[in-house]
């Protein structure tokens, strides 16, 4: 979406028209007071836009959030025969690199006037600038990495806790719940993982007894392995995604190790018990902040219900009478409401101000994503 100050004043003079022409869209929102419900949105007809993992190792956890966009949009649509939104997805396979050109395009398209996403935090770091000065307005269902909204850019939201929340949770649980004395942090390099890694070890302390980091798409895991057995870890945290968090423990299962796995939202899909093995992968257990959905919701995995609600933000501004990214903006910024993945309000960086921690554990060859624990 090209948002020059001529494209900018072109589009808010066509919604003033279509402000006084078009029926109204209809649907009910929190924010009662962020519009004029009697008016039709010039957005009506227009996309939301997915940037993230739809393929590649962590595939899976975009494909979570497609899914609850695409739910939002449907109860959408489904109330506003004359407002229809839809989604344009693009696929980043969760790389950095591969992110920049899809900004490109996204902010290059006129008919997309907001972004769910990005997916991961690495593509967050490396779009945010691209997006924030052509002022598209986002909201992440997932990125966590705390250094995200210390960027300045004012156009960035995100619907989840961030990875200082979860590491200090997860430090406290193994330490506190699980009672280790020698836990050993490994990582795989990467933004997210990195920083929700270093948070654990830092919380940790003394309990820290050393660290490692590995590669992503690493297979062979006996050098790390060999360097944990070695220095009598009672524990192993793992900042990562479930490919390699699968194939880690199973590693560390075949060479003995009887101490406990745990690792962050990165892993929390069912995809680490196929990688890891049912053996291998029980009594792990995976922190999210981010807790079940609920009863009878119509998308499943983790994300979903993030992913959900960001939509739904979007959607009550264009039901709201936004048309304008700035207007979007602002909506955004002052929105407060009871998501399904819980309440919604948005600190002056863009971070949610209020978030909940969960364990989520192995049982009987199965992530049980219906029965987590609250760690914070």
């Amino acid at each position: 979406m090209i948002r020059s100050k001529k494209s900018l004043t072109t589009f808010a003079a066509l919604a003033s028209v279509a402000a006084l022409t078009l029926s109204a869209c209809g649907s009910s929102s929190d924010n009662k007071d962020n519009g004029d419900k009697g008016s039709a949105s010039a957005l009506c007809g227009k996309n939301i836009a997915f940037l993230g993992a739809l393929t590649g190792d962590a595939g899976a956890l975009g494909q979570n959030m497609v899914n609850g966009i695409k739910l939002a949009l449907k109860e959408h649509n489904d109330k506003n025969a004359d407002c229809q939104i839809n989604v344009k997805t693009f696929d980043s396979q969760g790389d950095p690199k591969n992110a920049p050109a899809l900004a490109t395009q996204i902010i290059n398209d006129d008919t997309i006037f907001g972004l769910v996403g990005p997916g991961f935090s690495g593509e967050s770091l490396a779009t945010g600038k691209t997006f924030f000065e052509a002022g598209l307005p986002s909201i992440s269902p997932s990125a966590t990495n705390v250094t995200i909204t210390k960027q300045g850019w004012t156009t960035w939201h995100r619907v989840i806790g961030n990875d200082d929340a979860q590491g200090t949770a997860d430090a406290g649980y193994l330490t506190g719940t699980v009672g280790a004395k020698k836990v050993f942090v490994v990582d795989d390099g990467q933004d997210y993982s990195k920083g929700l890694a270093g948070k654990v070890k830092d919380v940790l302390g003394a309990a820290a007894v050393d660290s490692d980091q590995i590669a992503v798409k690493q297979t062979d895991m006996s050098a790390v392995v060999t360097k944990i057995n070695a220095a009598g870890a009672d524990a192993v945290f793992y900042g990562g995604y479930y490919t390699e968090a699968g194939l880690l423990a199973k590693a560390l299962r075949q060479s003995g190790f009887k101490g406990t796995f745990m690792s962050g939202d990165g892993a929390e899909d069912p995809n680490f018990v196929t990688v890891a093995g049912k053996d291998a992968a029980e009594g792990a257990v995976l922190s999210a902040p981010a807790g079940p959905a609920p009863s009878g919701f119509g998308a499943t995995g983790l994300y979903a219900t993030q992913a959900y609600d960001a939509t739904n933000i979007f959607l009550a501004a264009v039901d709201a009478g936004k048309s304008t990214s700035k207007e979007i903006n602002d909506f955004i910024g002052s929105y407060t409401a009871d998501g399904v993945s819980g309440p919604i309000a948005f600190d002056s960086n863009g971070d949610i101000k209020e978030s909940k921690i969960y364990a989520y554990f192995v049982k009987d060859g199965k992530l049980d994503v219906a029965n987590p624990t609250a760690i914070s």
